[in-house]
């Protein structure tokens, strides 16, 4: 049975490898093939044959769910029914529209967006005028992955509500989880509203920026929503009361204990699952309980592993394109416990609990570039208890006793005054010490690491124990690879509506502009610092800010937090933050590592664009041009100064607008590829028709970062230019 589960999950995780999904005949004739096999000694590779086949299957109506191409961009009257808890920032709302009915067929999920609306509440069913686009989210390779994250999520399309009216006021369960989170955010609790919201709803949407900082820094994320370790404490206080009651001789002899508890613990979990909307974790933890539960009651005699294989392989068949960290948690706690000699004293497990996970589960969040908190340990020796066996009964008991008011907003008080010193020691614990990104090591280096860990924690008898530690060396100090002597290897990043451009030579990191900021989302922190840490960059030698507008240099702030900058050049210096220290642009050349660097700056420049520092990049004769926002005219006298105007690569002034890249400028020029880096239907009309005319006329290649992605130009080598989208997973929009 075991063997049967293990081939199955393994081929619906192989689906997490491919790059295209393979045609549905195909998927067909493999499914055909391995039903045979069932029947023979061969059965596990039949099972990981059809594991992969319903993947697969299951991925393309994942995506056959998308928004048809020809929509996209279109602004279409549509209904629909408000689902999940809308989430507020600023002055944008933001939630989750299903039985979508419209003239057109459109996907069956939306996830909307409306700026300054009317209040929206979960269950109501409204009409809107909504501009749909198609799931898209940044492409650099590293950081968040928003199309996987909308795709596993069943989200067929984004979109921006131009008008709307309520059609139906709000009815179902929906309507009764809002008016619940009304009352909670209403209650006191010493300020940690928020956090009871998320603990009870699972609605983590009232937290900021700062609050998910501070508990990614301490590794307790988990702990802040709803999640499996809720779910599973709240069954395990359920079962353990009724099988206290039996032992102490106050439960019905009539009615056997040992079901009852499993009922009880069943009933809890689901009801808390639901309470919670049934989300993806809600939804695994429940299915995992379950099947623990059920091994409880029938399979004991079958092996701790048992419940763990058989939730993986059910969560897999519900969802394939997902994978989650509980799974691994969970069996490497199971490593670490089953099968041991002897009972250690109970803060000894628990911190060997702590261990287990933090050294165990470092290889996988490494492989999926997530940061490592070297106070998490530390942290959740506090945060574990002080939450499960405190806050969260009282806050479950607060809300269902909210009918009496004194004695639930008593509760809620508390469970409040409990986090809030939880809170405090936190985020003394995320000053610290902040999470780190490690470069992404290679695939051997991790596999190595892995195998490292398994022999750490390995039981007492095994030899050589400590040589684990060893392995775990080239997973966290990976050898960044520069360019050779002589290129420089140009990340043209893609960062919307913005720009930002990485140029690294052999031993020097330059970044040219930062990319834009809009409120709490930072581009320079959730695109441009994850790409220099991915690609093992602690130390930028300059930070060229062309001029101060927002596109160009709201990032600036994050990326000089995350990595050490050497220096600062802008052509505004004196419109940004004095942290900075930033100095102005001035006409200068540098060479550097046999790569040619030149700055210049319009001297009649009388207006933010046209103040634009410019930066040409030369190696082995090839050159990159950046303007910045340059206007024609300032484009015109950076002609009239150089003797030998030529540019291979250039990327298109002011993000395409027909203000720059000039006719003239162009012909003189004569570059064979443009680079646009802008936004997918922004609202400027980026790239103008214009200017894509004029790059026709001359033959010029465009390459654009909404289409292609991040950009990489290794300058030297005359090579074509490698977009990230064209080597992206199944997911991602070509």
């Amino acid at each position: 049975m075991r063997t049967g589960m293990f081939s199955l999950a393994v081929g619906m995780l192989l689906l997490r490898l491919l790059p295209e999904l393979p045609p549905t005949w195909l998927l067909l004739l493999m499914a055909l093939l391995a039903l045979p096999l069932l029947y023979t000694r061969c059965y596990p590779i039949a099972l990981v044959l059809l594991g992969f086949a319903w993947a697969c299957c299951n991925a393309h109506w994942a995506l056959d769910q998308r928004l048809a191409p020809e929509l996209d961009g279109r602004t279409l009257w549509l209904e629909g029914r408000v689902v999940g808890l809308p989430a507020t920032r600023g002055s944008t709302l933001r939630f989750d529209l299903e039985e979508v009915s419209a003239r057109l067929p459109l996907p069956s999920r939306l996830r909307l967006s409306w700026y300054e609306g009317q209040p929206v509440q979960a269950g109501e069913r409204w009409r809107f005028a909504v501009t749909l686009k198609r799931s898209h989210g940044l492409a650099n390779g590293f950081g968040f992955d928003y199309e996987a994250w909308l795709t596993v999520d069943r989200i067929g399309a984004t979109g921006s509500i131009k008008a709307g009216e309520r059609l139906q006021p709000a009815t179902g369960p929906n309507a009764w989880r809002e008016a619940w989170r009304t009352r909670l955010l209403t209650a006191d609790a010493c300020g940690r509203n928020a956090y009871l919201v998320a603990l009870v709803l699972g609605d983590g949407s009232g937290l900021g920026a700062a609050d998910w900082k501070v508990l990614q820094n301490t590794g307790t994320l988990h702990l802040m929503v709803i999640s499996g370790s809720h779910i599973s404490l709240l069954g395990g206080l359920l079962y353990g009361l009724v099988a206290g009651l039996a032992r102490i001789g106050f439960w019905p002899a009539r009615l056997p204990w040992m079901p009852c508890a499993c009922a009880a613990a069943l009933a809890g979990a689901w009801g808390y699952g639901w309470v919670a909307g049934l989300e993806v974790p809600a939804l695994r933890a429940c299915v995992m309980l379950s099947l623990v539960l059920l091994w409880r009651l029938r399979f004991r005699r079958q092996g701790v592993w048992l419940p763990v294989l058989a939730a993986l392989v059910l969560v897999l068949l519900i969802d394939p394109p997902g994978f989650w960290l509980s799974f691994a948690a969970v069996a490497w706690l199971i490593f670490g416990f089953a099968g041991r000699l002897g009972r250690g004293r109970w803060w000894l497990t628990w911190v060997r609990a702590q261990w287990l996970m933090s050294l165990g589960l470092a290889p996988m969040l490494i492989a999926l570039a997530l940061p490592l908190s070297f106070t998490g340990a530390l942290a959740n020796l506090l945060a574990v208890p002080c939450v499960e066996l405190l806050v969260v009964p009282l806050a479950l008991l607060g809300s269902l006793f909210l009918v009496l008011p004194p004695v639930g907003d008593w509760l809620l008080w508390c469970a409040g005054a409990v986090l809030e010193g939880l809170m405090r020691v936190l985020e003394q614990l995320s000053l610290w010490s902040p999470a780190w990104s490690p470069m992404l090591p290679p695939a051997w280096a991790i596999a190595i690491a892995a195998a490292g860990a398994v022999l750490c924690l390995a039981p007492a008898g095994v030899p050589s124990r400590v040589l684990g530690l060893a392995m775990l060396l080239p997973m966290l100090w990976p050898q960044p690879k520069a360019p050779e002597h002589g290129y420089a290897e140009v990340r043209v990043l893609d960062v919307g509506q913005g720009l930002s451009v990485l140029i690294r030579t052999q031993s020097q990191a330059w970044l040219y502009d930062a990319g834009p900021r809009r409120g709490d989302f930072d581009l320079g922190e959730v695109a441009v610092l994850p790409t220099l840490r991915g690609l093992g960059i602690d130390k930028l030698d300059v930070m060229l800010l062309s001029h101060a507008d927002n596109d160009h240099a709201g990032g600036a702030i994050a990326v000089s937090k995350g990595v050490s900058v050497a220096k600062v050049i802008s052509g505004e210096p004196g419109r940004l933050p004095a942290r900075l220290r930033a100095v102005p642009c001035e006409e200068n050349e540098w060479l550097i590592d046999g790569v040619r660097f030149s700055t210049w700056q319009w001297p009649r420049a009388d207006e933010s664009n046209a103040l634009s520092c410019v930066l040409r990049v030369e190696a082995l004769g090839e050159s990159l041009l950046l303007t910045g926002d340059l206007p024609v005219a300032g484009e015109a006298a950076w002609l009239k100064a150089q003797p030998r105007p030529y540019a291979d690569w250039l990327l298109a002034g002011h993000h395409g607008s027909r203000t720059s890249s000039g006719e003239a400028f162009l012909r003189a020029l004569e570059p064979h590829s443009a680079l646009v880096s802008r936004a997918r239907h922004n609202s400027y009309g980026h790239p103008h028709p214009q200017v894509l005319a004029r790059f026709a006329s001359l033959g010029t290649r465009v390459h654009d970062t909404a289409e292609e992605g991040a950009m990489h130009i290794l300058l030297g080598a005359r090579q074509p230019m490698r977009g990230v989208r064209a080597n992206a997973r199944f997911w991602t929009e070509k």
